[in-house]
């Protein structure tokens, strides 16, 4: 009797199975969350030269914030080169100056003289004019004396317009194109200056943003090769959730759009903003493999988060319901 009975409750608990089976069979496609992780994207910075590394002003897992020194590789030499561009930019400048300024006082006293004897011997010659020709009139002196008289205060004219003309080009400064070229290379120097602070300023990078120090690859006075990163940053703009969404509901995931997630230990409500869409599709990652979406064909989705996560962290994004078409 006791077997009958334990039989036939072995028949129904066999027959209760098959039907939750038959009820659980079309929901096992239905997917409550999509699952994820949390993606950081650093920045490895690097000095464009070799050098000695003079200082190390962070550590491993610090909190930098934007436009913090970080580190500096052998100042030394970029300095000089940076003083000796900004000594030649002032002799440049100096130079311009002084072409635009014209004579010094000095030399434009010396033509004022000039041009006081010049006006002297004018006087003197067009005094001799009329003497002559007041004798060549009473027949006391020829022609010829004359006509040398007058040659002689033409001349003594003539002198006195080219002193004055000199004392005025003088006070003019230099010619238009002289006087551009000089400028030419002042611009050329202040080029130059600019390129040797950005070489300085190459040298001592700063954070370019909000972020944590991963990693400090070398210490202070080891020699770093050029273009070999110093330290690499995660910056807080570059952290990411990063999750695949099946391909019949693809089309609600756009950028823009706003999905939640959640995360062990994260607080409640976190949200993240939908950055890029694969438009390429691709089966089911082997590390988010689950009974309810394997053999699907799914989607790459990353988001900006609302909050700052650790990289590596699994999130639970919930799906986003599908947009019927109007």
């Amino acid at each position: 009797m006791n077997r009958q009975r334990l039989l036939i409750v072995g028949l129904v608990a066999v027959a209760g199975a098959i039907v939750l089976a038959l009820w659980l069979a079309p929901r096992l496609g239905h997917v409550d969350t999509l699952t994820g992780y949390v993606e950081g994207e650093p920045l490895y910075l690097a000095s464009p030269v070799s050098g000695a590394l003079t200082s190390v002003a962070v550590s491993r897992g610090q909190r930098v914030g934007a436009g913090q020194p970080l580190f500096v590789v052998d100042p030394d030499q970029a300095a000089a080169q940076l003083d000796q561009a900004q000594a030649a930019a002032e002799a440049a400048e100096a130079q311009v100056a002084d072409a635009r300024k014209g004579g010094r006082p000095a030399e434009l006293a010396v033509l004022e003289a000039n041009i006081a004897a010049a006006e002297a011997r004018a006087r003197e010659a067009q005094a001799e004019l009329r003497r002559v020709a007041t004798l060549a009139e009473t027949g006391v002196y020829a022609p010829a004396r004359l006509d040398d008289a007058r040659a002689a205060a033409e001349a003594a004219r003539a002198q006195l317009a080219a002193a004055r003309r000199q004392r005025d080009a003088a006070a003019l400064g230099a010619r238009e194109d002289l006087l551009r070229a000089a400028e030419s290379r002042v611009r050329e120097a202040q080029a130059q200056v600019a390129a040797a602070g950005a070489r300085l300023d190459d040298l001592s990078p700063a954070a370019p943003a909000a972020a944590r120090v991963e990693d400090v690859f070398y210490q202070e006075g080891e020699w770093v090769a050029a273009n070999q990163p110093v330290l690499s940053l995660l910056p807080d703009d570059r952290v990411k959730i990063r999750f695949f969404a099946p391909q019949d509901t693809i089309q609600a995931y756009r950028p823009g759009r706003t999905v939640a997630f959640s995360c062990d230990g994260c607080p409640a409500d976190l949200t993240a903003e939908i950055t890029y869409v694969s438009p390429r599709p691709e089966f089911t990652p082997p590390v988010i493999y689950s009974r309810e979406a394997r053999d699907r064909l799914v989607y790459l989705v990353e988001a900006r988060p609302s909050r700052l996560l650790n990289p590596g962290q699994p999130v639970d994004v919930r799906p986003l319901a599908t947009e019927r078409a109007r």
